[in-house]
Order: C-alpha cells, then structure tokens, then sequence
C-alpha cells in the first residue's frame, strides 16, 4: 500500500490541512515526521512520528521508512533527492513534483542559491506560499493520488 510521508517541522499548515482532507476522503495513510509533538486531527489514516531533536533527523527517519511508489511532501531538496533514489516520489509545498530527471538541476541551483546567500550577494528566503501554489499542490496530490492503486 503506497503512503504519503510529510516532513511536518517545515510543512506550512494549509499544506497540512490539504493531506489531511486528502487522507478523509480516500483513507491514503498519512505519516507526519517531525522532532516535536504535532496536533493532528483524529482522522484514521493520519498519524504522527515524533523523533529525536536534531539536524536532519526527521529526514532520515522518512529515508529509513518510505518505499517506492511512496510520496513524500517536502521542501527540502536534498532529502527529496534521496527518497527519489529509493524509487519514491516527492512533491514541494509550492506545488513542484521533482523527478529523477529534474532533481539533480534542482540540486544544483540550491548549491548555487546558498553559495549566493552564505556571499551575501541576495537575501532572504522563498517567498510566502501563495493561492496558486496551494492549487498546484492540490493539484499534483490529487493526481498523484488517482494514480494509486485501489485497496
């Protein structure tokens, strides 16, 4: 059975709150990964991982766990590059749905983008999620979703 996997401690709550409708009308399993407690809603399928405080240790709990034809939400390239070797796919919150053929250009302008940012050449971060990305993200996690296989 496929499952969506979340890297909750970075997820925005209208990300959350779209799985969580997703998980009420279709049953997928809903595995949110995070080093804190989560409130999560009483939903069957929806749970929650609370690991140890530290640097990427979510990351490697869902690198551990997910098997192929899995989906992971996540922002972070880096771990969306490894769950994507383990045959597994992986969407961002803004609605991108990486793929082995993309996430190593994606790796490479996040090297780049940090390279610029650690220089102080540009600042900040992305900027706030807005309406048409949670419409690309709904978008693409409905899709994935149709493409699953029935229980």
């Amino acid at each position: 059975m496929t499952s969506i996997w979340v890297d909750a401690d970075a997820c925005p709550g209208v990300i959350k709150e779209i799985l969580f409708r997703a998980a009420k009308r279709t049953g997928v399993p809903i595995t949110l990964v995070a080093n804190q407690a989560l409130q999560i809603p009483r939903i069957q399928s929806v749970r929650a991982v609370k690991v140890a405080p530290g640097f990427d240790v979510a990351d490697a709990e869902i690198v551990k766990r997910v098997v192929a034809g899995d989906l992971v939400v996540t922002a972070d390239i880096p771990l969306a590059a490894e769950v994507i070797a383990k045959g597994a796919e992986a969407l961002n919150p803004r609605g991108e749905l990486y793929s082995p053929d993309t996430i190593r250009g994606v790796l490479a302008m996040r090297d780049f983008m940090d390279t610029m940012r650690s220089s102080g050449v540009i600042g900040g971060g992305p900027p706030p999620l807005s309406q048409a990305n949670r419409n690309a993200f709904a978008a693409r996690l409905d899709s994935w979703l149709a493409k699953r296989p029935l229980q």
